[in-house]
């Protein structure tokens, strides 16, 4: 995967450097075999010559197993690529087109494909550091009980919210001389991660021989406190995306985190279909039942609290939550309102009295960006605040305050926790996603179109790139087929099995019959999220037909 991407990268650039309507002239200049000429940048409207570049799927911050350009069992490397064949209004230019075959592409194949004209320092530092990180996060991580890892020095703000480079941390050399460019130079600025002394830990690399040492995050449950703007969030949003390998340079690299982390949001209107959300939500109006819930417009306590079980059900063993983007009555209510509303009338368990339970009793640990509520206190493990972008331990500054207060109040029933629940398994019937009228679309990076049916993904924050969603749409269309054998399979066996085949046949097996560059590996969770978003009546019930 490794090779693959780093040849891919590398064939990106020179098509970005050829650019459109190039020919081998803009490769290598000194070939002088080119039977029809030099082609610069032309346009000339309707009537002028156009096409004749060379397109591949542009790669990201992230390392993930692409088709793009990939290596099979036998060492063979394989491209997928796209020539813009060219032509001039309704006219076929064929030179130009036997010019590209005979020349542009082997000698872009000559500069990419062959290992005497790739770098080989730079090569071997992209593999290694790659094997690194995944040690890092397959084997180091639960060798020490452990579920992160943030290293020293680790860059972790971004461009922006559309540019997910690293933000340049050297600060301008110009002197601000108003407001608003002060706080732009401010914001220029990021400040290299540090962990606390407290959970401070070096690991020995085994393929680069070097030492990290960064923040281990241990198993339990972790708050990330602060004030706002101070670096909780972005802290959080590297870990999420800490289960893919980075490029070196990112910033973010060896900042990984448990393969399995869900991030958990709530999401207003999603579908929620044939799920047992009993050990959040019961007792409803009416007496409708919670232990096999659906609805096509779920509220945001009742979405989060299906977003949790989900997860739970396909083997999430790390959540992530950030308090900006979750339903205020699902975190936490406060004994105030628990006085005035009865609790025989509120149908939702607080999730700060389910915390607790389901790291004991599942070993799934959390870590929570909480900004509002010191209740967390009593139920956590370990309290990290963020201070102007910098990381202190405060865990026995929090215990210290939840003694002082406990001596002083009653206990409080808000934090006090229960027993989880039970998790009920859910079964797919592979037909209930065939789509109905065969065609399948990606609409954007969060929204695919499958059988006249929208699927909103947008609340699966950790898919990034549309490459992926590509990958989600066909994974649904061969899982359709998984139980044509008359018997239906557990959401889990599905991804399981799915799992099985992408490690034995690659990604081909997605598209089988069809070259398609432009798929990128999403997890198993994610494509089991996409699968509970479908808006299909028995596409998940409870018990098998």
């Amino acid at each position: 995967m490794a090779l693959g991407d780093y040849i891919h990268r590398a064939f990106y650039a020179a098509c970005l450097k050829m650019g459109a309507h190039q020919t081998i002239t803009n490769i290598n200049t000194n070939n002088n075999n080119n039977t029809n000429g030099s082609y610069p940048n032309s346009g000339g409207g309707w009537s002028g010559p156009k096409g004749g570049d060379i397109t591949i799927s542009k790669p990201s911050q992230h390392i993930i197993q692409q088709s793009a350009v990939n290596i099979n069992n036998n060492g063979d490397i394989i491209a997928q690529f796209t020539i813009n064949l060219p032509a001039r209004g309704r006219t076929i230019l064929g030179l130009r087109a036997v010019d590209i075959f005979q020349n542009s592409l082997p000698a872009l194949f000559q500069q990419l494909l062959l290992y005497t004209s790739l770098h080989a320092q730079k090569l071997q530092h992209h593999i290694l550091s790659i094997a690194d990180q995944q040690w890092l996060r397959n084997y180091a991580l639960p060798h020490k009980d452990l579920v992160a890892f943030i290293p020293n020095g680790a860059i972790l703000p971004r461009v922006s919210g559309v540019d997910d480079r690293p933000m340049n941390y050297h600060r301008p050399t110009n002197h601000a001389t108003t407001l608003e460019s002060a706080e732009s130079a401010a914001a220029a600025v990021a400040v290299p991660f540090r962990s606390p002394p407290q959970f401070e830990i070096t690991f020995h690399l085994p393929n680069t021989q070097t030492a990290i040492t960064g923040m281990g995050v241990p198993k339990g449950i972790t708050l990330l406190v602060g004030g706002g703007f101070h670096g909780k969030s972005t802290l959080l949003q590297a870990l999420q995306v800490g289960i893919y390998d980075k490029l070196p340079g990112d910033g973010r690299e060896f900042c990984v985190c448990h393969p399995t982390a869900a991030k958990i949001r709530a999401e207003d209107g999603r579908a929620v279909t044939s799920v047992n959300i009993t050990p959040f939500i019961d007792n409803l109006p009416f007496g409708k039942s919670t232990l096999d819930f659906s609805t096509m417009d779920a509220s945001g306590s009742t979405s989060q609290a299906a977003n949790i079980i989900e997860a739970l059900e396909v083997g999430s063993k790390l959540l992530l939550i950030d308090e900006d983007t979750c339903a205020t009555n699902f975190m936490i209510r406060d004994e105030k309102m628990m006085r005035l509303v009865a609790p025989d009338k509120e149908p939702i368990t607080p999730f700060i009295r389910k915390v607790r339970s389901l790291y004991k009793e599942m070993n799934v640990s959390c870590i929570l960006v909480i900004g509002g509520s010191g209740d967390y206190f009593d139920v956590a493990d370990h309290v990290l605040v963020m201070d102007s972008y910098t990381c202190h331990d405060v865990t026995q500054k929090a215990k210290q305050i939840v003694n002082e207060m406990s001596s002083s109040l009653p206990p409080s029933a808000e934090s006090a926790s229960i027993p989880f629940g039970d998790i009920t398994p859910r079964y797919i019937h592979g037909s209930a996603l065939k789509p109905s009228n065969h065609k399948v679309k990606t609409l954007s990076q969060s929204k695919i179109a499958y059988g006249g049916i929208d699927i909103d993904i947008a609340g699966l924050e950790q898919v990034i790139s549309t490459y992926q969603t590509n990958f989600i749409s066909s994974a649904m269309q061969i899982i359709s087929s998984f139980s044509e054998d008359g018997k239906d399979m557990t959401l889990q066996q599905v991804v399981n099995k799915l799992e099985s085949i992408l490690d034995a046949d690659g990604l081909d097996a997605m598209t089988p019959g069809q070259f398609h560059g432009g798929l990128a590996r999403a997890r198993a969770l994610d494509v089991a999220g996409a699968i509970n978003r479908f808006r299909r009546d028995n596409a998940l019930r409870q018990r098998p037909l």
